[in-house]
């Protein structure tokens, strides 16, 4: 049976890019390409006798986002069973453009030279950041992240809201004397706070950092000790009773929990300093007028990078095909 194609609306940018790659490999495949491109790659199709190789589809993955960089891809799932004819689709749209010569156009020309150039910035950039991501300098910036982090603070509150502030008073004296730490604050809130979130749960908030409490709970809460009142406060839904329950501070997150963001940190730095370098040694002229000026706007220093020296970083730090991973 003919297999379904997988063409999608929403695949043909990303398609025409793929497929100008494509071409330029076609252009220059060599015999050794029929050869595992990887220490153990697998090839998982073939098209009119090229093939394609399991690092074939997982890159595709990574370039789509529908993976991480050094994210696993099993053959047998049904995601690389997509990615797979995804590429196939490539091949034979690419294959068919060269036996119509669509590669002689000049305009198909300048796109392939495009594409070469953003192929070759990826091999520059993975060149780079793959000798500087390493556990070495990740666990170094873990502990720099350590010892420059300001901790917060967890506290567990239990709250009664009451309609007006009279009643709140009057139930902190009720309360007041150890009956706050028992569980005849939990009963009062089931049975009069006014605040549905919480009324059903003994008024029960959960555990917080100080720093994301609104202003007015942070302040009344800032000394008060594990099984004491604070409060009332004035809150959306009426005023509030508290009882801090405990408090002890944030745990910092361990390696694992912020190496990703690690990564992304030192890749960044990494192609920010070489992008920068190779623009301070290159011939660049822009042919632009320069933009008018805003009367009043502040003045760049002169240590300011150059402009748009930073447009070359990509947004998402991660350049298109990065394979910045800690092995």
């Amino acid at each position: 049976m003919a297999r379904k194609a997988s063409l999608t609306m929403g695949k043909g940018c990303a398609l025409a890019l793929a497929a100008a790659l494509s071409l330029l490999a076609a252009c220059s495949q060599a015999p050794s390409a029929q050869h595992p491109p990887e220490p153990g790659d697998q090839a998982v199709a073939k098209v009119n006798g090229q093939v394609i190789w399991a690092s074939d589809v997982k890159r595709e993955a990574v370039a789509e986002g529908q993976i991480a960089p050094g994210d696993p891809l099993d053959p047998s799932s049904d995601l690389f069973r997509q990615v797979l004819d995804e590429v196939i689709d490539t091949k034979v749209l690419a294959g068919e453009a060269l036996s119509r010569h669509l590669d002689k156009d000049p305009p198909a020309q300048r796109r392939l030279a495009a594409a070469r150039d953003r192929a070759l910035e990826d091999v520059m950039v993975d060149s780079v950041v793959s000798k500087a991501v390493n556990q070495q300098a990740v666990g170094a910036l873990y502990q720099e992240f350590l010892k420059n982090r300001t901790p917060s603070e967890v506290i567990h509150l239990h709250q009664i809201v009451f309609a007006n502030v009279t009643d709140a008073e009057a139930a902190k004296k009720q309360l007041a004397g150890g009956a706050a730490a028992g569980t005849a604050f939990e009963a009062m809130a089931m049975e009069k706070s006014v605040d549905n979130v919480t009324r059903f749960k003994g008024g029960d908030l959960g555990e917080m950092t100080t720093d994301t409490l609104p202003q007015p709970l942070a302040e009344a809460v800032k000394d008060v000790k594990p099984g004491q009142l604070a409060g009332p406060v004035k809150v959306d839904a009426g005023w509030a009773l508290l009882r801090v329950d405990d408090r002890h501070p944030e745990p910092p997150p361990s390696l694992e929990q912020v190496r990703p963001q690690l990564i992304r940190f030192i890749t960044y730095d990494q192609i920010k300093d070489l992008v920068l370098t190779l623009r301070s040694h290159a011939k660049i002229q822009n042919l632009l007028p320069p933009p008018p000026e805003v009367p009043g706007a502040p003045t760049e220093p002169a240590s300011a990078p150059p402009p748009g020296a930073m447009n070359a970083v990509p947004a998402g730090m991660l350049p298109r095909g990065t394979n910045a991973v800690i092995p």
